[in-house]
């Protein structure tokens, strides 16, 4: 199995989704976690589009991934999902480390109604699950 690490500011969005994408679209090559610098609380809006695919995280709690470096995990892609400025602040984790960034808007700064903030979420989401099968597709291929 291949250990991925997906990681943003507070793990509470865009990385839960890339991990949940993962588990679904390839958990027979991947073993995924997802973590953040600074760990919050699980978005809402993402619970709710993410259960809108028939995932439910409602449950899941957020990590930091300081404690997951101190805890000596290792990971073949460190994956970040946030801006460059957020990815750069990422620690190094030993091994054969193979760091990638994806960025996607983070919804906890969408605006709006309930259903226009749903609706960019869905954008993210639907743009994280291409993205995460376009890199399964890959290393099927390869």
């Amino acid at each position: 199995m291949v250990r991925i690490l997906c990681l943003c500011v507070h793990n509470s969005a865009r990385s839960q989704m890339a991990e949940a994408y993962f588990r679904q679209l390839g958990g027979d090559l991947f073993e995924v976690e997802s973590a953040g610098i600074e760990p919050g609380a699980l978005n809402g809006y993402v619970v709710r589009a993410l259960q809108e695919e028939g995932m439910d995280i409602s449950g899941k709690k957020t990590q930091d991934v300081f404690d997951l470096f101190k805890a000596g995990r290792t990971y073949r892609y460190v994956i970040t999902v946030c801006s460059k400025e957020a990815a750069e602040r990422c620690p190094i984790f030993p091994g054969r480390v193979e760091r990638l960034h994806w960025p996607f808007a983070d919804p906890s700064t969408f605006r709006g109604t309930d259903e226009e903030i749903m609706t960019q979420v869905r954008g993210v989401r639907d743009a994280i699950r291409e993205k995460v099968r376009e890199f399964i597709a890959e290393v099927r291929e390869s």
